[in-house]
């Protein structure tokens, strides 16, 4: 099969999702392509090319994501919900991939168009909605991180630890709330009550 650029990004994001930054190289690439590592520079310059690409695939789905959930928005829909349909198809984007957070979270270091297209479109929603430009760019960048730290915590491989009954009475009694807010929502609901939250925070900037 002919080596192309798309072929390198897919098998980057699959050694990615394996190792994380740290373990990602060329070499690997190559490998699991199973092709001599100069090849790959023909289409891929170096590593961080290669990261900047993988980031811009992501972000690219997301905004693509994003853009059909506006769409399916009724007439009239406000800026809270536009917001709100964002976010949610940028968490199902990044879930979908293994690592995906990390390699948003990433995205605007490496100045990813996708990524920049995402953010422009989050500032244009809040400056139509009349958030001062002082706070919109403060309120994007924080709603775009709550749900790269949302999703990273999604896809933490940390181990789980059991919990003992007596162990668990403990913990419930020594902090009830915590325990009870843990216990209440589903993940789904969580996130879209939090991101609800925050643009409530934000409506209270508005001009």
């Amino acid at each position: 099969m002919k080596l192309t650029a798309e072929r390198i990004i897919d098998a980057g994001m699959a050694v990615f999702a394996e190792t994380g930054y740290h373990g990602l190289s060329m070499r690997r690439v190559a490998q699991r392509l199973d092709v001599h590592a100069g090849s790959l520079y023909y289409h891929v310059p170096s590593k961080s090319a290669l990261v900047r690409l993988m980031a811009d695939r992501v972000a690219r789905q997301a905004y693509e994501a994003g853009t059909a959930a506006l769409a399916e928005l009724p007439p009239g829909a406000g800026w809270p919900e536009r917001v709100e349909a964002q976010l949610v198809a940028l968490r199902g984007t990044l879930r979908r991939h293994p690592g995906g957070a990390v390699m948003f979270a990433d995205s605007p270091k490496v100045l990813s168009a996708g990524a920049l297209a995402l953010m422009e479109r989050l500032l244009e929603c809040l400056r139509d909605a009349g958030l001062p430009a002082e706070h919109a760019a403060v309120g994007a960048d924080a709603l775009l991180s709550h749900v790269t730290g949302f999703v990273l915590q999604e896809q933490s491989e940390s181990p789980s630890v059991a919990v003992g009954v007596e162990e668990g009475l403990a913990l419930r009694e020594r902090f009830p709330l915590t325990v009870a807010a843990a216990s209440t929502l589903g993940e789904d609901e969580k996130y879209a009550r939090s991101v609800r939250l925050l643009c409530a925070g934000l409506g209270t900037l508005l001009a």
